[in-house]
């Protein structure tokens, strides 16, 4: 082993102090609580949702039946005939005579041994809840016999859990319900529909909803997983997506006014991500719009956010057919977003107030902005812009018009547009970002120099997309969301040009996704919110109304030292909150002194996030492995001093004094 010389072990001597000081050092920072740099959007932080990942059918949407109109292109997919002990029958599809739900089957008997009839598989699989009743609902009429009865049961292992039974049929289509208590808590349950007697029944609109969905509204939402969002206090909900907005084609587009009234009138049409991507095919994922607009909007009344509805101009997505419609006719587009503006804010004697009306809601949803296309880019989307802005500045000069500059953040379509956009004294431009960790902490400083007076910006579309594990398999990790912080300080600080911001996209099925990473994944049963959904928490929850300087010898911090900083005023709790990013794996230590209005001694809380490992995540098994834990700290002569951990997301709020 080779020794080290005395020269060697003297500048070691000297440098060991140096290092050891170096680890210690303390940041000086400096909150100026009397300078208000700009305001707050009230709903600066909010919710991007999309029927992506099983995100409605088979997710928010509580419905537990697949293809439960017999709608899709295999009109028996999700659905498999049941013909056991002797049982002898047919089944097969037939077509009403108009309507835009157009197939019901029929279930034909021969004989009344055994059992007869059809399964359904559900969204990946079906599961149920000890002591939780479940709502069967169908339409149904007889064809031929009479004294027919209809069952359903809930079963596992071939034992039933859960049944239920009707009859009366007529030979007029009406509606029947069946009320099963599930006995068993329970994911991969079969679901039977068997008739009972000779002769044919035909049966449509096989519809089956657990009894807790939010607020116990009838064919609601699923629980759990409205509560994540409402937990985070979002100040807009934008919907119904983004590229689903498009459509592979215009044919597949997104059309409001198909989605909203009673269930038969709501077209079931194939969803986009059905064949998007070659490596998650999903055949089975469909669109029933249980979710239409009018549930959006309830939703968003619901969560005390702002309905932000973003429709198309008139372009298919242009990573898919880039379908044009021509400009000349380009006027069921903007009559589109004219009447939807109506459904949501016009009296109850108005066409599509009324319709809102007779849905149950005669107050006005009190929409504010409305989306013109989605990362749509080339003169095309200007041209189209344009007549879309006239139209409704027309008739609604108090609406905010949200306009793409593209999906990318960066580039010559996003230069372009941007040029053609400040032209247009645009209101809000919306800009997506799915790009490394690295990026977000490098782009902290993004906004610091966009131009105060010209159109501002909505952080539409964002996620870290961390490749540690692999490149298919962008994991919600503890890196991810830690960069995400980092970026998000620059946001806030750059409240004057940032209005808006949501991470995207929103929901996925453990077992149903096309996209990752994603805020807040489940399964049948269960759901949890990830690293990232705990940092987006963390803002939304502690967004303030002011924006203060936290500065370092004057200058704001973004990376320097591995630290990011930002700080708001709330005027509403009377608090100065502040956000301090530390993405070294060593330790910090900061010094905060307040310069204003507070009388220099009390007590604040710290809401720490941290982890050691950046590949951390949360998920089903363990969905708080990486949480926000929350501690007090004292304020001594008007300073604070705190050692922030390492690879750490750090808020802190001081109450201020009157």
């Amino acid at each position: 082993m080779n020794k080290l010389n005395p020269l060697m072990l003297g500048i070691l001597a000297l440098l060991l102090p140096l290092l050891g000081q170096a680890q210690n050092q303390t940041t000086l920072l400096e909150i100026d609580l009397n300078e208000k740099v700009s305001d707050v959007s009230p709903n600066m932080w909010g919710l991007f949702f999309e029927d992506i990942n099983f995100a409605a059918d088979g997710g928010l949407y509580a419905e537990m039946i697949k293809n439960y109109s017999f709608e899709f292109e295999n009109p028996m997919m999700g659905w498999r005939r049941v013909e056991d002990n002797g049982a002898k029958g047919y089944v097969f599809n037939r077509n009403h005579p108009s309507g835009v739900n157009h197939k019901y089957l029929r279930l034909q008997r021969l004989n009344n041994t055994g059992n007869f009839g059809v399964s359904n598989e559900g969204f990946r699989g079906m599961a149920v809840k000890e002591g939780l009743k479940y709502t069967v609902t169908f339409i149904a009429k007889l064809a031929k016999g009479d004294d027919l009865a209809l069952s359903t049961k809930l079963l596992a292992g071939g034992a039933v859990i859960g049944e239920g039974f009707v009859s009366g049929f007529t030979s007029k289509w009406a509606e029947y319900e069946i009320v099963m208590t599930a006995t068993k808590t329970l994911d991969g349950v079969g679901f039977h529909v068997l008739l009972e007697g000779e002769g044919e029944l035909d049966i449509d609109m096989i519809s089956m909803f657990p009894e807790d969905t939010w607020k116990g509204r009838k064919r609601g939402l699923r629980k759990d997983l409205v509560q994540l969002l409402a937990d985070m206090e979002p100040g807009f909900l934008r919907f119904p997506g983004g590229c689903i907005v498009e459509g592979f084609d215009l044919e597949n587009r997104y059309e409001w006014k198909k989605t909203i009234g009673e269930m038969e009138e709501r077209e079931v049409i194939k969803n986009r991500w059905n064949i998007e991507f070659a490596h998650r095919t999903t055949p089975d994922y469909y669109q029933s719009f249980g979710i239409g607009f009018f549930e959006y909007f309830q939703l968003s009344e619901d969560l005390g956010a702002e309905p932000l509805p973003i429709l198309s101009c008139g372009l298919a997505c242009q990573f898919n057919t880039g379908e044009q419609v021509a400009i000349g006719a380009l006027d069921e587009y903007v009559n589109d977003a004219l009447d939807l503006i109506e459904f949501a804010n016009g009296p109850v004697d108005s066409k599509w107030g009324a319709k809102r009306a007779a849905m149950g809601h005669p107050e006005p949803f009190d929409l504010k902005f409305i989306g013109v296309g989605n990362e749509n880019w080339g003169p095309q989307y200007i041209e189209r812009a344009k007549i879309f802005e006239k139209a409704i500045k027309a008739a609604y000069p108090e609406i905010t018009i949200v306009s793409t500059s593209g999906p990318f953040p960066d580039g010559h379509e996003f230069d372009y547009l941007w040029g053609e956009l400040k032209e247009m004294d645009a209101e809000l431009v919306d800009e997506h970002y799915y790009r490394p960790p690295s990026w977000f902490r490098e782009n902290a400083r993004r906004y610091d120099d966009y131009d105060r007076n010209g159109p501002k910006v909505f952080a539409g579309e964002y996620a870290a997309h961390s490749t540690t594990v692999s490149e298919s398999w962008k994991r919600n990790n503890w890196e991810a969301a830690l960069s995400e912080a980092a970026f998000m300080t620059g946001l806030e600080r750059n409240a004057e040009v940032v209005r808006l911001a949501s991470y995207a996209p929103l929901f996925a099925h453990v077992n149903g996704w096309q996209w990752n990473p994603d805020l807040i994944w489940f399964d049948n049963l269960r759901s949890y919110g990830t690293t990232n959904y705990h940092v987006q928490k963390l803002f939304s929850t502690n967004r303030g109304t002011d924006v203060l300087p936290i500065t370092a010898d004057g200058k704001s911090l973004a990376g320097e030292d591995n630290l990011y900083a930002s700080a708001v005023l709330d005027e509403d709790s009377g608090e100065m909150i502040f956000k301090i990013v530390n993405t070294s794996t060593a330790a910090k230590k900061v010094s905060i002194k307040l310069d204003g209005k507070y009388r220099g001694n009390g007590e604040g809380v710290l809401i720490e996030m941290a982890h050691e490992d950046l590949e951390a995540f949360n998920s089903l098994e363990n969905p708080v492995a990486v949480e926000p834990q929350e501690k007090s700290f004292i304020i001594s002569k008007k300073t604070i001093e705190l050692e922030l951990k390492g690879q750490s997301v750090n808020v802190g709020k001081v109450k201020l004094s009157k």
